[in-house]
């Protein structure tokens, strides 16, 4: 029998240990087939919320907000596209500027309400390989329609969401939602609205922390 896990998977569009994370995450949920089956859902969550429409250098933003120095952030860089490979993710050096990403997080929550679990963790694949692997724009409405429309889903409705403004309250109330529950970084990832697991954990973290939690969840079903 398999067991059902809800996922609540909280994350900005921004952040190359979400990309990471849920790559790790889904990989896991792959090792555990038919035995654990995951239910995604993509929370809001906005590292850099104040940020304008065009955009910092990605060094200068990493200088002023952590003070890591050019050759930190190289390393890191390094790091993180080392991890993203193990993983079958490309981070490349494309990336050069941060974007505000609360536009992206009204589409995911748009799909989150009117769409499907699946079509809402298309996007969030796409929106982390064209910030991440082909350096774009995620707060450019351009960019985002185009992905939209690139998954097949529906462009019109994309654009007069992006337009109009909508769900704006609702995704503000999600962030203020999960940051009064502690949650001050990301990725967060939350299994039945009570078992939290923090980071961009490797695989086999996320493997075993699913599978004692499903067990969890049989021996008290």
């Amino acid at each position: 029998m398999t067991a059902t896990l809800t996922i609540d998977f909280v994350s900005d569009v921004s952040c190359p240990w979400c990309a990471i994370g849920l790559h790790a995450l889904e990989q896991a949920g792959a090792r555990l087939a038919g035995e654990v089956a995951l239910e995604l859902h993509f929370q809001p969550f906005e590292l850099n919320p104040q940020m304008g429409p065009e955009g910092q250098d990605i060094g200068e933003h990493l200088m002023q907000k952590y003070g890591a120095t050019p050759e930190q952030s190289r390393q890191t860089h390094a790091a993180i596209a080392a991890r993203g490979a193990q993983l079958g993710f490309t981070f490349s050096s494309k990336r050069d500027r941060i974007y505000n990403t609360f536009d992206a997080h009204r589409l995911l929550h748009w799909l989150e309400v009117e769409g499907t679990p699946a079509q809402q963790r298309a996007l969030q694949h796409a929106l982390f390989k064209a910030y991440f692997t082909d350096g774009e724009n995620p707060d450019s409405h351009a960019v985002l329609l185009r992905l939209v429309r690139e998954l097949g889903l529906d462009g019109a409705r994309a654009a007069a969401v992006l337009d109009s403004g909508e769900f704006a309250d609702a995704v503000r109330e999600r962030e203020a939602l999960y940051q009064g529950h502690g949650i001050h970084s990301v990725p967060a990832v939350i299994v039945n609205g009570r078992h939290l697991i923090q980071g961009g954990q490797p695989v086999e973290v996320f493997e075993q922390a699913l599978r004692q939690i499903a067990a969890q969840q049989e021996s008290t079903a």
